[in-house]
């Protein structure tokens, strides 16, 4: 994909809506000149905000849809934004539902200015039915429970961390913003239903023994709207072990404030229990806590107690530090 990026904030007020954009300026950072918002909006990546003609003169390339709305809608509003960014130079790069080729106005200035409209939410085609089969390698799997609270950042700094022992392993991205950091993978909930086991299937294929996937977690096992997803993903990638990802403070659903959140607890029960379905070795190695909210120091505390709580290992991955060495630790214990 063309780059660097300028990424497009649009309106959004809501954080967990704008993961995008922060997922692209914590994991790439080195392809990202600045951020580009329309007048309301409220969230910032705190990268320079340019328009695209300051962006394109600065080295960006591309301008990515950096929102994650509930839905993955491409507003009206914003279709003169991204004009503009086609007239400045830039490609648009989007990972929203809604198909940039399918916006008429869009796809016409494109054609007029020789620029790319590139759809990232689009799945592979002759995506099997799955079969079950038990396939080699190891595979680790992040859950979580709400959408939008570390399961990506989880699965990045686990693969990470593997690899610094040097163990071989890789990153398995599922969504439109781990795509366009890893460059590869399979937006699952861009798959028709019935396929969408198979294409996680189709993502951690065959490997060697000591070999670990550490794959990109989708949704919640126990959300309202995206279950489907997260039981194919679960089902599909026979994961030998789960790292349930849970945000400190957050009581309610993301969009669905409606419901409450499921506990950490039994998160990891009902995991478990569908997992088993075609791993039937599947366990828990740990947990991860988003903690930005917190202190270090409150962040330590509720890391420590989560730990003694729970009697399995827990941390917050970015904040790295011991916590995360016992954390791996328990994910290649046998």
């Amino acid at each position: 994909m063309p780059s660097p990026y300028l990424l497009f904030l649009g309106d959004t007020t809501e954080p967990g809506y704008a993961k995008t954009a922060f997922g692209l300026r914590d994991w790439a950072r080195d392809r990202c000149v600045g951020e580009f918002v329309l007048p309301g909006a409220t969230v910032t990546t705190g990268l320079p905000q340019l328009t695209p003609a300051q962006a394109w003169t600065d080295g960006a390339r591309a301008l990515v849809v950096g929102v994650a709305n509930s839905g993955g809608f491409i507003a009206e509003s914003w279709i003169p934004a991204l004009e503009e960014a086609l007239e400045a130079g830039l490609d648009i790069i989007s990972g929203m539902h809604a198909r940039l080729t399918d916006i008429s106005a869009l796809v016409y200035r494109a054609e007029q200015l020789g620029r790319q409209l590139i759809d990232v939410r689009t799945p592979p085609p002759d995506i099997p039915i799955a079969s079950g089969r038990k396939r080699s390698g190891k595979r680790l799997l992040t859950v979580g429970t709400d959408c939008a609270l570390g399961k990506k950042y989880s699965a990045l700094v686990i693969s990470r961390a593997l690899r610094e022992r040097g163990i071989s392993a890789d990153f398995r991205a599922t969504g439109q913003t781990g795509i366009i950091i890893a460059g590869a993978g399979i937006p699952m909930d861009s798959v028709v239903s019935d396929f969408a086991a198979g294409a996680a299937e189709m993502l951690t294929p065959d490997a060697a023994e000591d070999h670990w996937d550490v794959i990109e977690g989708q949704g919640s096992l126990l959300h309202p709207s995206y279950a489907a997803v997260s039981l194919a993903l679960l089902h599909g990638s026979q994961p030998d072990v789960i790292v349930v990802c849970h945000e400190a403070g957050r009581e309610r659903i993301l969009g669905h404030e409606e419901f409450r959140l499921p506990s950490i607890d039994e998160t990891i029960a009902v995991n478990l229990l569908l997992g088993r379905r075609t791993n039937p070795a599947i366990r828990c190695g740990g947990v991860c806590l988003n903690t930005s909210s917190l202190s270090e120091a409150e962040a330590n505390a509720l890391v420590a107690a989560e730990e003694a709580r729970l009697g399995i290992a827990v941390a917050d991955p970015m904040r790295g530090g011991p916590a995360l060495d016992r954390l791996i630790d328990s994910c290649l214990s046998a």
